[in-house]
């Protein structure tokens, strides 16, 4: 429990921190934009806008996650981050469209930049700042198992690599002195936005959608049943599902026909007691059946245990 609480306590510290350097990182990149008038650290900024707003919606959906299961909720708030994520990839879709329509405006009528060099200074430290929030905030979300602070970082390191992108292309605009390379750049930031947009709300939709653990942990999980069963047979019809930092196992465990429902109940005991120690936030559901009865779904192979 201790653990459990400890590690709430830092996801939604890390989650309210967020708001704040996004509100830093926006007015670094907007200011970079007034000093320079670049269309390219519009985009920038404008992308930087965005991150405001799904931080703050991280925020939220991690304070409800982890509030506890109540009688319309039995098995958790777990799914709140999911829909963060997927507002965070339409949100990174809108502003993608802003952009464009800030590059069609400015393609006819490229102009030099003003104060380029400090407007460039500036846009860098934001850079900065982000890539070192970003690394952390995908580092503590994966093991922490919590995809808005995944999507966050994901989306913040995005914007790091585009505006590193941004400021070499600007670099060669102010020294060639060819101003179509600002709004081109631009148009390549929308592009890519749009795509990381995309692949974030994809990927939230799949969690909504009860996906199943990967194979490498589908392997760990047998192998945990496996060595933790002495006095099983075998055990049939395993399926998993991942909500948020939750982990869900079912399976349907085979015994002798001739075992106490005492003794058997030890075994699932033992099986659960196994999976929580190596699973965070895991939940399990365990069906004993009686040889004589078991009957394996149709196309599903048993696991014998030794």
């Amino acid at each position: 429990m201790a653990g459990s609480v400890a590690s709430k306590s830092k996801v939604v510290t890390l989650a309210f921190w967020s708001i704040a350097v996004a509100f830093v990182v926006t007015a670094l990149k907007l200011l970079a934009w007034k000093m320079t008038g670049s269309v390219a650290l519009y985009s920038d900024a404008l992308e930087s806008i965005a991150n405001v707003v799904t931080a703050i919606a991280a925020y939220w959906a991690i304070l409800v996650s982890h509030t506890p299961a109540d009688e319309d909720h039995p098995f958790g708030h777990h799914k709140a981050e999911y829909f963060s994520a997927v507002l965070e990839g339409v949100l990174i879709v809108v502003a993608a469209l802003l952009i464009i329509a800030k590059v069609w405006q400015s393609l006819g009528h490229p102009v030099a930049l003003d104060q380029p060099w400090p407007g460039l200074a500036v846009n860098s430290g934001a850079a900065i700042i982000n890539a070192g929030w970003a690394f952390m905030l995908i580092r503590n979300g994966r093991a922490q198992k919590s995809p808005a602070l995944v999507a966050d970082g994901q989306h913040l390191m995005t914007d790091v690599v585009t505006s590193v992108g941004v400021l070499v292309g600007l670099v060669a605009a102010v020294v060639t002195g060819w101003h179509l390379l600002d709004p081109l750049l631009a148009l390549l930031v929308a592009l890519n936005i749009l795509y990381q947009g995309w692949k974030v709300t994809g990927e939230s939709l799949s969690g909504l959608m009860d996906r199943a653990v990967d194979i490498q942990e589908n392997v760990r999980i047998r192998d945990i049943i496996s060595a933790n069963s002495k006095g099983a047979l075998e055990v049939h019809d395993l399926k998993t599902r991942i909500a948020g930092r939750a982990t869900f196992i079912e399976f349907h465990l085979v015994v002798n026909a001739d075992m106490s429902v005492g003794e058997s109940h030890v075994i699932c005991d033992r099986i659960e007691d196994a999976l929580k120690a190596e699973i965070p936030s895991v939940r399990i559901t365990i069906h004993v059946e009686p040889d004589d009865e078991a009957k394996l779904p149709k196309g599903t192979a048993a696991v014998p245990f030794a």
